[in-house]
């Protein structure tokens, strides 16, 4: 019953979490004590909140979810969790993500609780909208790096925010690509807005989102390089790594994989190499210069 009510939670899911890290760890602050703890109590705030909306996006979903042949193994779906007792721990969970967000910086409490407010009306209401739903779901990683910054009192680069925007809409819009090739005609079945997007439709926003998030990247590692004066261009050569990265992803959205991101970036092995290799020319160009 226990592991039922935890892998509801989907502790998998957490790693989009390590988003909140993103700003800090830029600018090079998660070596001073106080910022990391910071940080580390904002990714459990997060962790417990998405976990919340995780709980109640089932409890709305759950018609549609036993309709569909994966989602209908959800605890929720299956019965393993009743729907009562999910109401309870989704409701606890959601007070208690920005309640803990509030003992870092109250800021950082309010980017939690608009992150749940926006995710549960998603879940309600606008997920069912083409294209607002993609934005929506996208502007959850963005809220998560915002959370971070405010934790630590980062500034955040404009060019910084660009590229988590479109980097987050690129990969939300993969997964709706995947979802597309993987259910064909009966896609609208388990999620509505599907019927309003074609394969075409979303190869192109594919296209333009990754473009936008190479050219912002770019521009922000440009940026940074800038100010750092650094000897050996670091920042410059990171770019290599992220790119490297994206393309591979559309690959694996090509093949057939990427309805679940999370799986794609635990088990492409490529993804995770270019992934490495970002980290340690990234912190090189941040603690190295």
């Amino acid at each position: 019953m226990i592991r039922s009510y935890i892998r509801e939670a989907r502790p998998t899911q957490w790693s989009k979490n390590a988003l909140v890290f993103a700003a800090p760890a830029a600018l090079g602050v998660l070596n001073e004590w106080s910022s990391l703890a910071k940080t580390l109590t904002i990714f459990a705030a997060f962790c417990l909140t998405a976990s919340g909306t995780y709980y109640w996006n089932d409890i709305l979903d759950v018609v549609q979810d036993r309709e569909h042949p994966k989602k209908r193994n959800r605890p929720i779906a299956s019965g393993a969790v009743p729907m009562a007792s999910a109401r309870v721990v989704g409701s606890l969970l959601l007070i208690g993500g920005p309640a803990v967000a509030f003992t870092v910086r109250p800021a950082a409490a309010g980017i939690v609780a608009l992150y749940a407010v926006l995710t549960i009306g998603y879940s309600t209401w606008w997920k069912h909208i083409p294209i607002l739903d993609l934005a929506l779901v996208a502007s959850g990683f963005v809220l998560r790096a915002m959370a971070g910054a405010a934790a630590t009192q980062t500034p955040m680069s404009t060019w910084f925010v660009l590229c988590i925007t479109f980097g987050s809409f690129f990969i939300v819009t993969g997964k709706r690509f995947a979802e597309l090739l993987e259910m064909g005609e009966h896609a609208s079945i388990t999620r509505t807005s599907l019927k309003s997007y074609s394969i075409v439709y979303l190869r192109q926003l594919l296209v333009v989102s990754c473009t936008a998030t190479v050219v912002t990247y770019c521009m922000w590692a440009f940026e940074n390089a800038a100010v750092a004066a650094e000897s050996i261009p670091f920042h410059g050569l990171s770019i290599v790594p992220m790119v490297l990265a994206l393309l591979r992803y559309l690959l694996v959205l090509e093949n057939g994989g990427g309805g679940a991101p999370e799986e794609v970036f635990y088990g492409d092995r490529w993804i995770q190499a270019y992934g490495l290799v970002w980290v340690l020319v990234y912190g090189l160009a941040v603690y190295a210069s």
